[in-house]
């Protein structure tokens, strides 16, 4: 078990949380939520002793053992990746160096023969024997291939270091697992596997995530960081939303009697632990649910921007052709004499494990790059707006962010643009704010203020949801699913995905899976997962 004693991180000034009370107790998970800048990250590091408190204590049961996600892609690029894995349970690899150690001496003495039966003893212990394989295994869930299990670190791709460090901080079975944003860099099916690995994880994990289906999947509880402090919540994510919702509804309406507050309350809680999925949690949330009062129930303090797409004109039903469309990356085929037309109203979500793929097609449909042949036409109406994945060029720029936003507006009027920056969350001194400076999340509502300005009838959006909270998350999910026009998109966020997409095009080396479907429907597709298994085998990559 953790738990924090009158816990408290304040930088000058400003205090991001204090006298904190929390116990995180085995065989829950928790989601840590809040809004950007809130302190979810410290806190994390905060727990598990990277970074110190102001005041307070954090509790660590003795003799249990605390891993975490690494984010320094490069500190382990000199080892094997199998090894890299295996250094995730400190003690049990230290023994097993120096057991190797011992026993690669040329001259081995009587005292080196009672150290490496002390060795052994210890090895056997922490299931030692067991630890290859369970590494092993931690990386195919996770989409390594065997055949990059004896690499150096420094020879994999970003994403595929982000993975095996993931695998680095689930072996051994850790006491507690503090995991930051996990899902980051790991395709749908890799979130799905993580998914199922928590369900069944016996212990205490604390978790951070912009993922709301991932949330919804693993937590048990929702701790909310807000008001300066953070507050626990008995279920997923979604019980922490509507019961917030509920509670800001009622504290507006003031005259409304406490006793059809406390039955509004009760039909609510009612509904959740009825249905409550997990077997781990079902018993433990319903009997916790049961017991709540109004007063558990608090409004958050945070806001959604406003997201809205309005094309100017309606397109023809000639949309987008496109033919034999081939593009190659160095030696690797990226685009294969790619077929497919897409119709007026189409929501498409592209999907598969290699993002590159993706990102090339969109760049090649906004005239970025150039295809190596093929072709593709756009109809004559139709006017689209592009989300890219790396935006970087566009805030390099000595403006702010009035002026940023104006060069993109055909209306000029300061007043104007202001009412789209504050859609955006941007009021007040914050439209002075130079774009340079910008954070990764407001990077985003300014391109999507853009966007918005376009009048376009179809939008290209590359990983839109990267960098956003969970507000604006919601916030874009919302209005792409009202969108009259049509959605060319890629994410990794499972629910937006799932409920915003009419059509599911997955791009594999033979050419594309192409189907009009849910993507939950796509994915239990007993047909495409004996492609996807196929694939595998062929391709030594894990779908």
């Amino acid at each position: 078990m953790i738990s924090t004693n009158n816990l408290s991180l304040r930088f000058g000034k400003r205090t991001l949380f204090e006298e904190v009370n929390l116990k995180f107790t085995p065989g829950n998970c928790y989601g840590i939520i809040g809004a950007n800048g809130s302190g979810k990250s410290t806190f994390i590091k905060i727990l598990s002793g990277e970074i110190e408190q102001s005041s307070g204590d954090v509790i660590v049961t003795p003799g249990e053992r605390l891993t975490t996600l690494k984010q320094n892609q490069f500190e382990y690029d000199e080892y094997q990746v199998l090894k890299t894995v295996m250094m995730g349970h400190q003690k049990l690899f230290s023994v097993m160096e120096e057991r190797d150690a011992l026993y690669a001496k040329a001259e081995f003495s009587d005292k080196d023969g009672i150290r490496a039966s002390e060795l052994e003893g210890e090895f056997a212990e922490m299931y030692g024997w067991e630890a290859e394989s369970e590494a092993a295994e931690l990386l195919s869930g996770l989409g390594i291939s065997d055949e990059h299990h004896t690499k150096l670190m420094k020879d994999l791709s970003g994403n595929e270091k982000v993975k095996v460090l993931l695998a680095q901080a689930l072996f051994g079975n850790p006491d507690i697992l503090l995991l930051d944003e996990p899902t980051n860099h790991l395709d749908i099916i890799s979130i799905g596997w993580l998914e199922d690995f928590l369900e069944k994880f016996k212990n205490t994990v604390i978790v951070i995530s912009h993922d709301r289906h991932f949330l919804n999947q693993v937590c048990t509880h929702i701790a909310d960081i807000d008001f300066g402090k953070i507050q626990m919540y008995t279920g997923n994510y979604d019980f922490w939303l509507e019961s917030s919702q509920l509670a800001a509804k009622q504290a507006k309406d003031s005259n409304k009697k406490i006793e059809a507050k406390r039955a509004e309350l009760q039909e609510f809680i009612f509904r959740f632990s009825a249905n409550a999925s997990k077997s781990k949690q079902a018993t433990s949330r319903k009997k916790q649910l049961e017991n709540l009062t109004l007063e558990d129930i608090k409004p958050s303090s945070r806001k959604m921007p406003y997201i809205a797409f309005k094309p100017e004109r309606e397109a023809g039903n000639n949309l987008l052709e496109i033919n034999n469309l081939t593009k190659n990356y160095g030696e690797e085929i990226l685009l294969n004499n790619l077929t497919f037309k897409v119709e007026t109203g189409d929501k498409i979500a592209f999907v598969g494990p290699n993002d590159l793929i993706k990102t090339t097609l969109f760049n090649i449909l906004t005239n970025k790059e150039k295809p190596d042949k093929g072709s593709f036409i756009w109809g004559a109406t139709t006017k689209f707006a592009y989300f890219p994945k790396d935006n970087a060029d566009f805030f390099n720029v000595n403006m702010n962010l009035i002026d940023w936003l104006r060069q993109y507006s055909k209306e000029k009027e300061e007043t104007y643009i202001r009412g789209f920056l504050g859609r955006m969350l941007f009021s007040g001194e914050e439209t002075l704010k130079k774009a340079s400076v910008l954070s990764g999340g407001e990077r985003v509502r300014c391109l999507l203020a853009k966007m918005m300005l376009t009048g376009a009838n179809v939008l290209i959006l590359d990983g839109p949801t990267n960098h956003l909270d969970l507000e604006a998350i919601s916030a874009l999910n919302n209005s792409l699913i009202d969108f009259p026009g049509t959605v060319l998109f890629s994410s990794h966020d499972h629910q937006f995905v799932h409920t915003i997409a009419t059509r599911i095009i997955e791009i594999i080396p033979s050419g594309i899976i192409d189907k009009r479907m849910t993507f939950d429907e796509y994915l239990n597709d007993t047909e495409i997962k004996k492609m996807h298994l196929d694939l595998y085998h062929a391709s030594a990559i894990n779908l």
